[in-house]
């Protein structure tokens, strides 16, 4: 079946980056001139995604006015004769049709993707964590929903980590299937490098059959009362295959103040009327 929805998780709080996210959403900052729910919305879109639910919570509604028509706005562009920034903003709201679901107690990321169980009803779907922008040649959701409709099956991103990246994402042990494909046969939250089953790691873009939310039930909250998406991943694992794909480009870990600076100076780079200015600057810096 085709992969047509989304679940965009953005109801956290922010805190690494207070005090910015005192008075707006984490993912309403800006890497160079895009929001990063933007670039997390665009690759969903890219990949095939024609209808996105956003999880919420109280002071995020920037992001339902970031999507929506702004009339007002698109008037005063054509009166200054703005056309390409009037284009632009007509094309960020009609990118997909959007559904904004409020978490009103934050009771983890599983909990967050069992809150839309409604909206996808018994379709596979994806879910995007917009912590990280993926610059890839084949947008990065894409590449698991072509290995999801190979082989009828959830599908997580993997990609290789070093000690540190232990610590701070969840591992799995693979099998492998073929060079960027593997089955994954268990999975451990956060190990460190002790207890790591291997060096890959799951960053933030999942393939799920409608199974997960039954997972996703079935298991016990934390010790925080938080209900962790990677123990459905595991009741999932016992219930039928799951597979990992090592994703094909580049990744920024914008959920940590050194990556979003890694990720704003490179796509800065990457844009011409940039490029020449800002190698230039860093050049003059003498680092």
């Amino acid at each position: 079946m085709k992969v047509r929805k989304a679940i965009i998780p953005a109801a956290g709080f922010g805190t690494r980056f207070l005090p910015a996210t005192k008075s707006q959403p984490k993912e309403m900052l800006s890497v160079v001139d895009k929001p990063l729910i933007l670039y997390t919305v665009e690759e969903a879109v890219q990949s095939g995604i024609e209808h996105i639910a956003i999880i919420t919570s109280r002071g995020k509604s920037s992001m339902e006015d970031f999507f929506d028509q702004s009339p007002e706005l698109e008037q005063f562009l054509e009166e200054k004769g703005k056309l390409d920034l009037l284009e632009e903003m007509k094309r960020i709201s009609k990118l997909a049709e959007f559904c904004y679901i409020r978490q009103k107690q934050a009771l983890g990321l599983g909990h967050a993707v069992l809150m839309g169980e409604e909206f996808i009803g018994q379709e596979p779907f994806a879910v995007l964590l917009p912590d990280d922008i993926y610059d890839c040649p084949t947008p990065c959701t894409r590449q698991l929903i072509d290995v999801s409709e190979e082989k009828g099956a959830s599908v997580i991103v993997l990609g290789e980590t070093d000690e540190e990246g232990t610590r701070m994402y969840g591992i799995v042990k693979p099998k492998k299937i073929s060079e960027r494909v593997f089955q994954i046969e268990d999975l451990v939250e956060k190990p460190g490098p002790e207890k790591a089953f291997s060096n890959l790691a799951s960053l933030g873009r999942y393939v799920f059959t409608p199974e997960i939310f039954e997972g996703i039930k079935k298991t016990k909250p934390d010790h925080r009362g938080e209900m962790q998406l990677p123990d459905g991943v595991k009741f999932l694992i016992g219930k039928q295959p799951v597979y990992g794909v090592i994703y094909e480009g580049i990744r920024y870990d914008c959920g940590n103040k050194m990556g979003f600076l890694e990720a704003t100076v490179s796509l800065a780079i990457e844009r011409p009327e940039f490029s020449h200015r800002l190698k230039d600057f860093l050049k003059s810096l003498e680092l």
